[in-house]
């Protein structure tokens, strides 16, 4: 999003990780979050996050297992 790129990938890896949870603990990938609104889209767009009424944004099955294989794909 800004010039400087130095935490580019940082949230993705984190949802990434929060999703490899929700599968271990039986939760089918989901997570859910409170997005900053000008970063709605931003996370629709790379997270594949589901806007679900006001700043609320979900990760559902399919968004997790791209994440997880994208950042977890040897683990």
């Amino acid at each position: 999003m800004g010039r400087n790129k130095l935490y580019e990938g940082v949230a993705g890896n984190l949802v990434a990780y929060a999703c490899k949870v929700s599968f271990q603990q039986g939760f089918d990938g989901y997570v859910s979050f409170t997005a900053k609104t000008q970063l709605i889209e931003h996370y629709r767009k790379t997270l594949n996050a589901i806007p679900s009424g006001g700043q609320l944004m979900i990760i559902n099955t399919i968004a997790a297992n791209i994440l997880v294989d994208k950042y977890f794909k040897n683990a």
